[in-house]
């Protein structure tokens, strides 16, 4: 029987005491206690303070996914099928990726203005470039031997691309998903931090200036446990996708 799973949580029990005694000697507005910021959190989600704000980032991430990474494996498969596009869009793509996305925000605030649009923006191009590079290295790396084979039986490029490069590189494409996924939530939280009214970034900002450190705290837990769960929802679908082509192959 598996132990890890206890031993973690008795090593966080551990560091949640720790964290406890080592607060009780500093102020509060330094380092409050667990139980503090536990009872900040739950007071929020009981009254539902945390709800709106929660959405407004869930939705961020989520639409800055869909557009960052959807566009992201659109874009590595064309790449990664066709060498004259690689070699063409390579050069933009990386000074793309160079400059900061920090340097980036408040330019795409000006563009996009206040809303949501600029924050799913500045998500999409986090996300862009993770899933990009990992589709390119997934449909090049498909196994030579088995695309000579569906050559042999006459099979089309892109029935070749559909049937063998696209499932024999789920893993990569998928790990590359996981990455983005993670940094959907940071670009989101950036985008809140130089203008927004509404998200779990500006509710940060906004504690920070009442300075509610506890509120902090259960905001940055709040953000965590997001991109735990979506880190978690995408490691189930590799799960679920990838094994069984692994165990037809």
């Amino acid at each position: 029987m598996n132990k890890m799973p206890l031993f973690s949580f008795l090593l966080l029990v551990l560091l949640l005491g720790i964290w406890e005694m080592a607060a009780g000697t500093m102020s509060e507005l330094v380092l409050p206690a667990p139980s503090v910021i536990g009872s900040a959190l739950w007071e929020g989600m009981v009254s539902g303070y945390f709800t709106p704000h929660i959405i407004r980032t869930a939705s961020e991430v989520l639409l800055g996914l869909l557009f960052g990474g959807g566009l992201g494996f659109v874009i590595g498969i064309l790449m990664g099928e066709v060498t004259f596009l690689r070699k063409l869009l390579s050069p933009y793509i990386i000074a793309s990726q160079a400059v900061p996305k920090l340097a980036l925000a408040p330019l795409f605030i000006l563009w996009f203005g206040f809303g949501m649009t600029s924050k799913v923006v500045i998500t999409a191009l986090v996300c862009f470039f993770p899933l990009l590079e990992n589709t390119i290295t997934a449909i090049r790396s498909s196994d030579k031997q088995k695309q000579e084979l569906f050559r042999m039986l006459g099979a089309s490029r892109l029935q070749t691309l559909v049937h063998l490069k696209i499932p024999a590189g789920l893993p990569g494409i998928l790990a590359g998903l996981r990455v983005s996924v993670v940094l959907a939530v940071v670009g989101a939280v950036v985008g809140e931090f130089i203008g927004g009214s509404q998200g779990l970034g500006t509710l940060i900002i906004a504690s920070q200036g009442m300075m509610d450190t506890p509120l902090m705290f259960a905001a940055i837990i709040l953000l965590t446990g997001m991109g735990i769960i979506l880190y978690l929802v995408i490691s189930l679908f590799e799960k679920r996708w990838t094994i069984p082509y692994k165990k037809e192959n």
